[in-house]
């Protein structure tokens, strides 16, 4: 019978067998008469035990398949070993190695380790992370699915700002200019006019943002929704509340465990209904604690963080949800209050010190539409085609824009974006 590959994971089940083994070399420990090596592969790494002679030239990093035998060992990792009886190089790693996989003592400068991703990618830590992305996008999908979303992948090409004028990023696009969508924002209110009434995107969206802090950057992964036929915001803060707490439990059943042996972070799973405090109310609050405002009417990463200290301190809950924004930080879509035209029905999530999602009600009516794009001095030509997504009959609807990334990143205690991002995309990186 022909011997297949035998992940590390399930070679301790096979005590006595003969096995093919195939890997990368993490680590190489040479004596006189004999040599262990660390094989590690995606599901985990093994010991195997060798010759000198077998692992003659083989260098860190090396991709390498041992064909050889089970053996318990109680002194060895795990309690087995594989004794190769042949080691076939199947590419031999430069012996001198940009950046370490293994780190000695402290971490190598994070600018060196993006400049060398894919080998910074092969440290366990790392390959978690992306495990639980695989996770965390499934249960999200799972949840929509579930709950009657469609499914939709909008343009990423514009013939005009999805967001305002700002923080754009143009193309030359034959004889004319197009804009990388900052938003599927447009689009998703277009499937409401189609009468699609709940729909998701996740894909790429593009920011020129001038910025270097530990959240922002040029090109990201957003997840949106859009829901027809709500009552006001409120219907979408209760959704996304079920959304999380569905997609925190099914990370924590299927990683919980490594997560706090890797990370030393525990998932704790929110209570519904989360906490809700309007901007007002906000600035009051922070006022009174001696924490400056930065931007009337918005959040300063300072704010965000002295907020979510108070609203733990006060009702035990990590998440929280800032509400009625004004009118002059929200876009021109954003519906009014009632009560006080001044304000949106609108509102952010706060995870952790950190906003991780906007959202709001959106205006459905053409004149009100039309009336508010002309307040913010937009240039309504320019709108036409999405103007008309209302002219012809839309319910009332809204939804939200939530970041993955930074969400992973506050669930591992991790510092910044960069390190939960596959190959991440600032002012100065347009590589690898």
């Amino acid at each position: 019978m022909k011997i297949t590959r035998t992940p590390t994971a399930i070679i301790s089940s096979k005590k006595g067998d003969t096995v093919i083994a195939q890997g990368w070399v993490h680590a190489i420990r040479s004596q006189k008469d004999i040599c262990f090596i660390i094989l590690r592969d995606i599901t985990g790494k093994v010991q195997v035990v060798t010759t000198p002679s077998l692992a003659k030239d083989i260098t860190l990093e090396s991709v390498i398949e041992v064909f050889g035998q089970v053996i318990a060992e109680p002194q060895s990792p795990g309690g087995f070993e594989v004794h190769a009886k042949k080691i076939t190089v199947l590419s031999l790693a430069d012996p001198t190695l940009p950046i370490p996989v293994v780190e000695k003592s402290g971490q190598t400068d994070q600018q060196i380790r993006l400049d060398w991703r894919w080998i910074d990618l092969r440290k366990p830590k790392n390959l978690l992370i992306f495990q639980i992305w695989t996770r965390m996008e499934h249960s999200f999908r799972q949840w929509w699915i579930d709950n009657g979303f469609i499914e939709i992948h909008s343009p990423k090409l514009m013939n005009t700002p999805s967001e305002g004028a700002s923080e754009l990023f143009k193309v030359p696009y034959f004889t004319k200019t197009a804009y990388l969508a900052q938003s599927p924002q447009f689009y998703k209110q277009m499937a409401m006019a189609s009468g699609f009434e709940r729909v998701f995107e996740i894909g790429p969206v593009f920011r020129a943002n001038p910025s270097f802090t530990s959240r922002h950057d040029t090109e990201f992964t957003s997840y949106d929704m859009e829901v027809s036929f709500i009552q006001s915001h409120q219907d979408i803060v209760h959704m996304e509340s079920e959304l999380l707490v569905f997609v925190l439990r099914d990370i924590k059943a299927s990683f919980g465990d490594q997560i706090k042996s890797l990370f030393k972070a525990e998932i704790i799973i929110p209570k519904i209904p989360f906490p809700q405090i309007p901007m007002a109310q906000v600035k009051k609050l922070l006022k009174k604690r001696g924490v400056p405002s930065e931007k009337e009417g918005d959040l300063s990463p300072e704010e965000e963080r002295q907020l979510a200290e108070y609203i733990y301190e006060d009702t035990g809950h990590e998440f929280v949800f800032v509400t009625e924004y004004p009118t002059e930080v929200r876009p021109f879509y954003h519906m009014r209050v009632d009560s006080d035209t001044q304000l949106t029905k609108s509102f952010d999530l706060v995870w952790k010190g950190l906003e991780i999602t906007t959202g709001a009600q959106r205006e459905h009516r053409y004149d009100p539409l039309v009336h508010q794009a002309t307040e913010k001095g937009l240039n309504l030509s320019q709108l036409a085609h999405y103007f008309d997504f209302f002219k012809y009959g839309c319910p009332p609807h809204g939804g939200l824009g939530f970041g993955p990334s930074r969400f992973i990143m506050k669930m591992l205690n991790l510092p910044n974006v960069r390190e939960v991002t596959y190959l991440y995309r600032g002012i100065n990186r347009l590589t690898p």
